[in-house]
């Protein structure tokens, strides 16, 4: 009966002891799984925004319609994220707009200035100048992730960030000099405002993030109009114009459902590498013949291209493999 009773009471210590073992094991495969989610979210919400130059360069007399064709596009972008929240949540999306903070509101101003940025450069400089330049977007956000949010970038993370940096900068070698200093630094200012946007999502997690998207839709639209009027002109543009600037606006809010889906689980750096398939994608469609454009990349560019991709590949295997949880055996301590 004495060994009976101690080997009982060996088998449910032992059990005590691997319970919390086994549901700590379960804790780190769903934050595998939901780290890899993230990572095609975000990768396809680059997909989806290389495909913006390809529409821009569509546009008639593009420098004449800049604040035209934002004012269509934010007001696109925030009917589309409006609608997205209504079918979602209902009324209670109202409730979400009530919770905006700092943090929301300076996330919502760095996309439209990502936003306006983007089109000033693209109109005025090529393709190549302006996706070269939010190459630096990866950069600002990791320096912003670690002074607020206090994100430990990965190793990888930041080999990855370097070898697509000079990736880029392989593609855009030969054509850096046919740009111009405002078409770059509207370039830049488009970085500047994504990087902040995906810190700002990265601030509050648990934050509404989908009501700063369509904040951001509804601020460029005020924006634009004010100054629209202050200049004297009006919102009439080529009707090709609007309709470009709507369906551009569909691919940026869609795009930013998925990238907003999956700043929960990836770090401020990592969000914006992986929107720099936008890069590689942008150049490519502007290149093929089949789209009517045909602007012809060089031997660097596509090299440069391979190694963005391998970047992001790289980038993604690390994905796999995230940061062990810290599981706390004491059962007064919470797993974090």
């Amino acid at each position: 009966l004495l060994d009976r009773n101690l080997y009982l009471g060996i088998m449910e210590r032992t059990h005590l002891v691997k319970a919390p073992d086994a549901a700590e094991a379960g804790m780190q495969s769903a934050s595998n799984q939901n780290y890899l989610n993230a990572f095609f979210l975000v990768f396809f919400a680059g997909t989806l925004w290389s495909f913006g130059a390809l529409i821009v360069r569509y546009m008639e007399a593009a420098l004449s319609y800049q604040w035209q064709y934002l004012f269509f596009r934010g007001m696109t972008v925030a009917m589309v994220l409006i609608i997205y929240l209504l079918t979602k949540e209902g009324i209670a999306v109202f409730d979400h707009f009530k919770r905006t903070g700092i943090a929301e509101l300076l996330g919502a101003c760095g996309l439209v200035a990502a936003f306006s940025g983007y089109i000033l450069s693209i109109t005025a400089t090529t393709v190549a100048n302006t996706l070269f330049m939010l190459a630096a977007a990866p950069f600002i956000a990791a320096l912003l992730g670690i002074v607020l949010l206090q994100e430990k970038v990965r190793y990888i993370t930041w080999v990855a960030m370097i070898i697509a940096f000079f990736g880029i900068l392989l593609m855009v070698l030969e054509g850096l000099g046919a740009g111009n200093f405002f078409g770059n630094l509207m370039a830049l200012v488009s970085a500047l405002g994504f990087a902040v946007f995906a810190v700002s999502l990265r601030f509050h997690k648990e934050s509404p993030k989908f009501t700063t998207v369509a904040l951001a839709g509804l601020l460029c639209v005020l924006v634009t109009l004010l100054i629209i009027f202050l200049g004297n002109n009006t919102l009439a543009m080529p009707l090709r114009n609007v309709y470009l600037s709507i369906l551009h606006g569909l691919v940026v809010g869609f795009g930013l459902i998925l990238f907003s889906l999956g700043s929960k689980y990836l770090p401020a750096a990592q969000l914006t590498l992986l929107s720099l398939v936008e890069v590689v994608g942008g150049i490519l469609w502007v290149y093929i013949p089949v789209f009517g454009i045909h602007e012809v990349p060089s031997g660097l560019t596509v090299i440069g291209g391979i190694i963005v991709l391998s970047a992001i590949v790289i980038d993604g295997v690390g994905a796999r493999q995230p940061r062990p949880l810290r599981a706390c055996l004491n059962g007064s301590k919470r797993l974090f």
